[in-house]
């Protein structure tokens, strides 16, 4: 048996090497308490029948500590207490870039096992390293190379000549704001380097890729106290003055995109975004080129198991700190550089010339996802007008249900025209991803449906006649006692509430109703309330005359009414403008539907080109009172549907657009509370996405992974039961604390375009009625 005692020694030990006899000769150090110790184990060995065999050095060492010994100078040490080996020439200076970082640094016995101590003092001198390292390098503008993986095989780092120095335009850039809430402060050094293989002739307005003058890369630090108490020096940056989406033509860039270094080893990427938009011309340029949108992330390490962090925030730069940019500017070419900047900020606000076209992508059949066989039924409303409602019926029993239960149907209602939910471009849709789990689904069509345009008609009718007619038509195949998921959007999510407000279609037949951008209220923002107030439909139907179906297709045949209408609407103003004359159209009637960065090329080319090709008008008169009440009305604006919430047993899901274009999350905020208030014995969600506006919702590239499984949750949860488990003494007291609730914590989301200035309005008045009089 081996026994071990560990301990402290008095540090006189001496390993010495002796020429003469080539060999290494050790003193052990004087270890006071080692009297003791033997004693200790004498009994011990006594104790257990046995014989004590001391060691030859009686005082050894397993971890060898030592060598390069840490010291406040030179005369005692190696190091200092960075790790800095001192140069023995000058006992004020150390060796450049040398450091010791292991065990050699501790000069004595620590008394344990010391692996975390060694771990330690190499965290510590690592920690001092990285910071001299960044900050000598900063101080002296000297390049880090740093591949990463995103680089260019063929990529070759740049050379830091004299030569170099001249062709760059190099300024400092200081900006504040909040990130997650928390304040933080970037200081950057920006250096915009001209050199580039093309010859100055190449760089006209036309090309998508911006001058190399405004590209280039960012040094400095980052303070954000709040994640790390040193500062976060900027490791790897590049900027891009002038970054441009072929989704958005007419909308300008500037891209920050920073890779961070912390002294504890951290690594941070730091995603800065400002969106020029050519809205009302020049009026929002001042706040849209000093604010810059960031993301805020922490770089994980595989297996690490860290949680992620994505931090989203603002970053401000003031009237102070851009007059200091500029006056900071160094580089011969700093002239041509402003001269470059101001051209681009020319183009995008007051000559708005679009860098690409929507009309250079055509969609090809690679683009077009094999779809599921369906079946097309037609219907006889109670009033005599025929819908149609396509049905998928689902081949296979999904893995995620469990004994003989099936799937109940869901039924789905568009938004006003515009096809939402049976996308042959997307490989995963709302209708695939029900399939896949496993529900029959079936999509109305109803009377505003581009297949189907009515005349005259309101959205009152759709829920009297058109909605009740599909779910009698399920209800017909399926038996009366089958209830149904319903999933609306916008005036499809008006229509249901309607239908089931009014009474004409019963709640036991609903299994869950889920509504985006809409429910029994309807609360725009407050420019499109706006034209709302404005009498922009009642002339517009003036206009039309007798047919109010409008034409979009650019191939169309269309009345002089129908172009005059048309001409009119591309002249109203929108967030974001389209090369597309379809999409021109219709969001200048509508007001921008979605945001063009959302949805994929071959999405906004088929919605234009192939679906959307009517527009039926005549609702418009209705949807305009029941925006001005921001509540569902008659078609006589009176209230007949709200004073009845008892026919409103169901659990519900309202889903909002994060990043408001027509309708603003207040919408859902208030169907929700309502729901609370009226039905507490029920399930209710209210949901906030993201970055989303109101369409791309459900059309966007990222819905499958955003919205769809909100969607899907809550129809598992329903059909697990609906309600929720409350007693009805609860569920009055949760409708009581549904009173004393506060704001909407979303409310500021609707403020975004949120003013429509009096000079805008004025102009448009007068270009409209010029308009009028040329006809």
């Amino acid at each position: 048996m081996v026994l071990n005692a560990m301990g402290y020694d008095d540090n006189d030990g001496k390993i010495t090497f002796h020429k003469d006899m080539n060999r290494i000769c050790f003193s052990p150090p004087n270890d006071p308490l080692l009297p003791r110790k033997l004693n200790a184990f004498q009994k011990f060995t006594k104790k257990l029948g046995g014989i004590l065999f001391i060691s030859r050095y009686r005082s050894t060492s397993v971890h060898h500590l030592g060598g390069c010994n840490a010291s406040s100078d030179h005369l005692c040490g190696v190091c200092n207490p960075s790790g800095q080996v001192f140069d023995p020439e000058g006992p004020a200076t150390v060796h450049a870039g040398l450091y010791v970082c292991d065990a050699s640094l501790i000069p004595c016995s620590v008394g344990i096992n010391p692996s975390l101590t060694i771990a330690t003092a190499a965290e510590y001198v690592s920690k001092h390293l990285v910071r001299d390292v960044l900050m000598y390098k900063n101080n002296n503008d000297i390049e880090i190379p740093v591949k990463t993986d995103h680089q260019s095989p063929h990529s070759t780092p740049e050379k830091n000549t004299r030569g170099d120095w001249r062709s760059m335009v190099i300024f400092k850039e200081t900006m504040r704001g909040y990130i997650g809430g928390m304040p933080s402060t970037a200081y950057l050094k920006m250096k915009m380097n001209s050199r580039d293989k093309k010859g100055p002739g190449e760089w006209k307005w036309g090309i998508r890729e911006c001058h190399p003058l405004l590209r280039g890369k960012v040094g400095g630090y980052v303070e954000f106290k709040a994640i790390e108490k040193d500062k976060l020096h900027v490791l790897e940056g590049k900027i891009n003055l002038c970054k441009v989406d072929c989704r958005t033509p007419y909308t300008q860039y500037m891209h920050y995109h920073l890779l961070l270094a912390a002294s504890s080893g951290s690594r941070y990427v730091l995603e800065g975004k400002k969106i020029l938009n050519p809205y009302l011309f020049a009026l929002n340029a001042w706040s849209e080129t000093t604010t810059l949108h960031v993301t805020f992330r922490k770089v994980i390490m595989n297996n690490s198991g860290e949680d992620e962090m994505n931090l989203k925030g603002e970053f401000h730069i003031s009237m102070t700190e851009l007059l200091k940019s500029l006056l900071s500017l160094e580089g011969n070419n700093r002239g041509r550089l402003i001269r470059l900047l101001l051209r681009t900020l020319l183009r995008t606000y007051i000559f708005q010339i679009p860098r690409g076209s929507h009309k250079d992508f055509t969609i090809s059949d690679s683009c077009l996802k094999r779809y599921p066989s369906s079946t097309l039924h037609e219907i006889k409303t109670e009033d005599g007008f025929f819908i149609s409602c396509r049905q998928w019926k689902c081949t296979r029993i999904p893995l995620t249900l469990e004994g003989p239960k099936q799937p109940k149907p869901v039924l789905l209602l568009n938004g006003h025209s515009t096809e939402s939910y049976s996308l042959p471009t997307e490989p995963n849709d709302l209708v695939r991803t029900l399939l896949e789990e496993g529900h029959e689904t079936w999509l109305l069509q109803p009377r505003l449906h581009p297949l189907n345009p009515s005349n005259y008609f309101t959205i009152e009718d759709i829920g009297r006649f058109d909605v009740p007619a599909a779910i009698n038509k399920i209800l017909e195949l399926h038996g009366q006692h089958t209830t149904i998921h319903v999933v609306a959007h916008c005036v499809g999510g008006l229509a249901v509430h309607i239908a089931l407000m009014g009474g004409h279609v019963s709640s036991a037949h609903i299994a869950s109703l889920s509504c985006t951008n809409s429910s029994m209220f309807f609360k725009l923002n407050a420019s499109s309330m706006f034209k709302m107030w404005l009498p922009l439909i009642p002339l517009s139907m003036v206009i039309l005359g007798k047919n109010k179906i409008l034409p979009l297709l650019e191939t169309s045949k269309a009345s002089r009414r129908h172009r005059l209408l048309q001409y009119i609407a591309r002249w109203i103003p929108r967030c974001e403008r389209c090369t597309c004359n379809e999409c021109e159209v219709f969001s200048g009637i509508f007001g921008n539907t979605f945001w063009h960065e959302n949805i994929s090329p071959s999405m906004h080319y088929w919605l234009h080109k192939e679906s959307l090709t009517r527009l039926p008008m005549a609702t418009f008169p209705h949807l305009r009172k029941i925006c001005k009440a921001g509540f569902i009305v008659d078609n006589n604006g009176n209230n007949s549907y709200l004073i009845h919430p008892e026919r409103m047993a169901l659990p519900t899901l309202y889903i909002s657009g994060g990043r408001s274009l027509l309708v603003t999350p207040e919408t859902s905020f208030l169907a929700h509370k309502y729901m609370k208030l009226h039905q507490p014995a029920f399930r209710h969600e209210r949901i906030v996405v993201e970055g989303f506006g109101h369409s791309d919702l459900l059309i966007g590239e990222e819905s499958y992974e955003k919205v769809f499984p909100h969607i899907l949750s809550h129809i598992r949860s329903s059909a697990e039961g609906g309600k929720n488990g409350e007693t009805i003494a609860e569920g009055r007291k949760y409708g009581k604390e549904s009173l004393e609730w506060e704001n909407d914590p979303y409310e500021e989301y609707g403020g975004f375009r949120s003013w429509f200035p009096p000079l805008a309005v004025i102009l448009l008045f007068l270009f409209f009625f010029f308009s009028l009089s040329c006809f």
